[in-house]
């Protein structure tokens, strides 16, 4: 699945390129509880149609009955405006929040931008599509939008003339084997707005490849994440257990910005990978220590899906900035099981809080 932003952006420039009028929702404010994040955006058309999200849906369909003749019939004059840029605001009373379906004491205050111009959307998304972050800064008295290229993810800015929102190209995740926790990974991924890609020079594995959406691809794993250029919107994981295949690639993708690199592996298959690239492969603990594994974060999960929810969940937090417990860590939480299995006695004491 796309990069729910960039879908956004992408359906609003074809509506606008063929013609139709068109409003562009942001939401710019928050006070307490909100469904979505301040940045979150949505596309109304004149026909009703909605893409992209500001709230559980309630407010999305009072934005439908006010602007659009979806609801209301032909002949009720509801229109999209136009001119400048205009602000609503939802939830201010209980009965509000409770109408809109917000949470308890919960407001949110939206920017709403009518005919937004066709040629800067598609300048925008051919960037973004290109890899390129943008920053798009919208002039509050008159709509008008000015477009550059952002070097870093950042907050949405709202000032007393303009708001700035920086968009950035979909995230990225590059997969070193092809076989069944891959496709399972894949497919969460996928439908949390990754794009995938998956490697494995290995015939009997691609063939038996299940996942549509993603691309497979037959080349050396080191040289697919040379030219795979991770960035910071990026994750490289290998999943082969095979040191031919995974070493190389990982010691490749450690040059990169990628946010996540990372292995599967028992916590004695990970300490004698590090061990080979610090004999044979001239690096330091220091250099090894963007290298995650084993990875994931501990559930106790033992089958190929749950292993993938317990990876997807920590690729997911590192790329949201969430410092994860330190009883989640899947060595650590083993560490302590191995005492418990040695000294029953210790069983409260020893297990992981969360799972005690």
């Amino acid at each position: 699945m796309e990069n729910l932003d960039v879908m956004v952006l992408r359906t609003l420039r074809d509506w606008r390129t063929s013609g139709k009028r068109a409003l562009l929702a942001t939401v710019v404010r928050t006070w307490g509880s909100s469904p979505r994040p301040v940045g979150s955006i949505m596309a109304l058309c004149e026909d009703g149609l909605v893409v992209g999200s500001v709230s559980g849906g309630c407010i999305e369909d009072d934005l439908i009955y006010r602007h659009t003749q979806a609801y209301s019939g032909k002949d009720s004059g509801n229109q999209i405006p136009m001119g400048a840029p205009g602000f609503v605001k939802y939830g201010v009373t209980a009965d509000e929040a409770h109408r809109f379906g917000l949470p308890c004491g919960g407001t949110l205050e939206l920017l709403l931008e009518y005919d937004p111009d066709a040629a800067s959307l598609s300048t925008l998304v051919n960037a973004l599509d290109a890899g390129q972050s943008m920053q798009r800064t919208v002039r509050l008295a008159d709509g008008s939008v000015s477009l550059t290229p952002a070097t870093a993810p950042a907050e949405l800015d709202l000032s007393q003339t303009e708001l700035v929102n920086t968009f950035g190209p979909e995230y990225r995740m590059l997969v070193i084997g092809a076989g069944q926790l891959s496709e399972y990974l894949a497919t969460m991924a996928l439908f949390s707005g990754f794009a995938v890609t998956v490697c494995d020079p290995r015939e009997e594995y691609r063939s038996g490849w299940s996942v549509a959406g993603a691309k497979v691809v037959s080349e050396m794993p080191d040289d697919v994440v040379a030219a795979f250029r991770a960035d910071r919107r990026s994750c490289v994981v290998a999943l082969t257990h095979d040191p031919k295949l995974d070493d190389l690639a990982l010691l490749e993708a450690l040059k990169t910005d990628a946010f996540y690199v990372g292995a599967i592996g028992s916590r004695r298959n990970n300490g004698a990978r590090k061990q080979r690239m610090i004999e044979h492969f001239e690096q330091t603990e220091a250099s090894l220590a963007r290298l995650r594994g084993p990875i994931g974060i501990y559930i106790g999960s033992k089958t190929p899906p749950e292993i993938a929810v317990s990876v997807m969940a920590e690729i997911l937090a590192v790329k949201n900035g969430v410092t994860l417990p330190r009883d989640m860590d899947v060595a650590r939480a083993k560490d302590e099981l191995a005492i418990v299995a040695n000294d029953p006695g210790e069983l409260v004491c020893a297990m992981p809080r969360s799972y005690a």
